[in-house]
Formats: structure tokens, C-alpha cells, sequence
């Protein structure tokens, strides 16, 4: 299982709506890193789902449902999607400040590539930012 870390604006989709609509495709990717990180994710990796711009805080878990396929907003081939579903909401919101103040988590892209909206982490890393947000998965 992989972990990973996806970022969009609350005013563009919000964790709120995903939870609504209970599967959606991440589409609009189109930095070659992000798809690159696209194209690596399986069905069931655990993804953060992070309210960039406003909030700049990780509100919930959601799943890998599809892997990747033709971004269907594109008529680009180069450009892919996958499907999330959302999995389980944060006990308390992560914010990108408490994550800044963690030592142990200085690496991590969010810091590192701040534009980046598709991210790898390490399963210590998904594991810490979990613990932070107060909430426990029987799967991990």
C-alpha cells in the first residue's frame, strides 16, 4: 500500500461535496510530477484529501477506487485521472502549520513542493500526520 497526499481548493471541491458525491475522478492535474504520482497510485492507497488556499489543512482519508486512466477534461492523452472515494473524515483537521512545526515531518512535499497537488508520503509520515488529527485506522 502506498500514501499519498492530494490538494485542491475547498471553493473548487471541497471534502464536504466529496463526501456528498462519494466517489469522484482527480481530474485537472497537469503538472508532469502530479500525473507522474497519478500514474503510481493503486487501488486501495490511502490519500489525505487537503484543502489548499483556504483552511491549508488535511480534512480526511479517502481511498483509491480506480487507477489511472485519459483525463477526460484533456483531449491531451498525456494527462490521466484516478477515482477516490472518500474513506474516513480527520477527528481534527491537520493543519499545514502544525505540519510545519513538526520536525519529523520537515521532509515531506507539502513543505518541500508546496505547488506540487499530488504527493507521495512515507507510511510514517501518513501514520504521524494521522496521530496528529486525533484518528486511527484498523487497516494501518
Amino acid at each position: 500500500m502506498n500514501f499519498w497526499l492530494v490538494k485542491q481548493e475547498p471553493s473548487q471541491y471541497s471534502w464536504d461535496q466529496f463526501v456528498i458525491d462519494k466517489e469522484t475522478y482527480w481530474d485537472g492535474v497537469r503538472n508532469y510530477q502530479a500525473r507522474n504520482n497519478l500514474k503510481k497510485m493503486k487501488i486501495g492507497d490511502l490519500v489525505f484529501f487537503y484543502h489548499s488556499v483556504v483552511g491549508k489543512e488535511i480534512k480526511g482519508i479517502a481511498k483509491v477506487s480506480k487507477e489511472n486512466y485519459p483525463d477526460p477534461t484533456s483531449d491531451n492523452p498525456n494527462w490521466v485521472v484516478v477515482n477516490l472515494k472518500p474513506y474516513k473524515a480527520l477527528l481534527v483537521p491537520v493543519t499545514l502549520n502544525n505540519i510545519k512545526n513538526q520536525l519529523k515531518l520537515s521532509n515531506v512535499a507539502l513543505i518541500k513542493q508546496s505547488r506540487l497537488s499530488v504527493m507521495q508520503l512515507t507510511k510514517y509520515e501518513f501514520k504521524f500526520i494521522l496521530k496528529m488529527g486525533n484518528t486511527k485506522l484498523s487497516d494501518l
